[in-house]
């Protein structure tokens, strides 16, 4: 059975501010960043595992090109792009289901913005392999 408030404690408490903010950015800074900083090293394992499945070229690109690749890469393929929000969703209470459902191309493009500009903030040189 799942346990939502167990669900909600694991999230690190950001203390942004939403009382006076739109409903989307409501969500977006009460449900979706502190599940975005929980999943963190989780959304950049599974992104360096992308990276190695494609053969490391992305180590060989310069550091602008490896923004944009990162970039590229969620928004051309559905498989990495559902495979990183799901990670997050995972994460989503029944009610946050229905909040994201309501609106779910809006809170979609949000999430896909927030993961591409999280993982565009990581340095991978620590995680190049092979």
């Amino acid at each position: 059975m799942r346990d939502e408030q167990q669900l909600l404690q694991l999230r690190p408490d950001l203390q942004l501010p939403t009382l006076t903010s739109k409903p989307e950015e409501q969500f977006q800074n009460k449900t979706l960043r502190p599940i975005l900083k929980l999943q963190h090293e989780l959304l950049v394992q599974l992104f360096v595992s992308e990276i190695q499945k494609r053969k490391n070229v992305f180590f060989q690109l310069s550091p602008p090109a490896r923004l944009e690749w990162i970039s590229n890469a969620l928004r051309s393929d559905p498989r990495l792009r559902n495979r990183l929000a799901g990670t997050v969703i995972g994460h989503f209470t029944l009610d946050e289901v229905q909040t994201y459902e309501a609106n779910e191309a809006e809170y979609s493009r949000r999430l896909v913005n927030m993961i591409i500009q999280r993982l565009q903030s990581v340095d991978f040189e620590g995680e190049r392999q092979g």
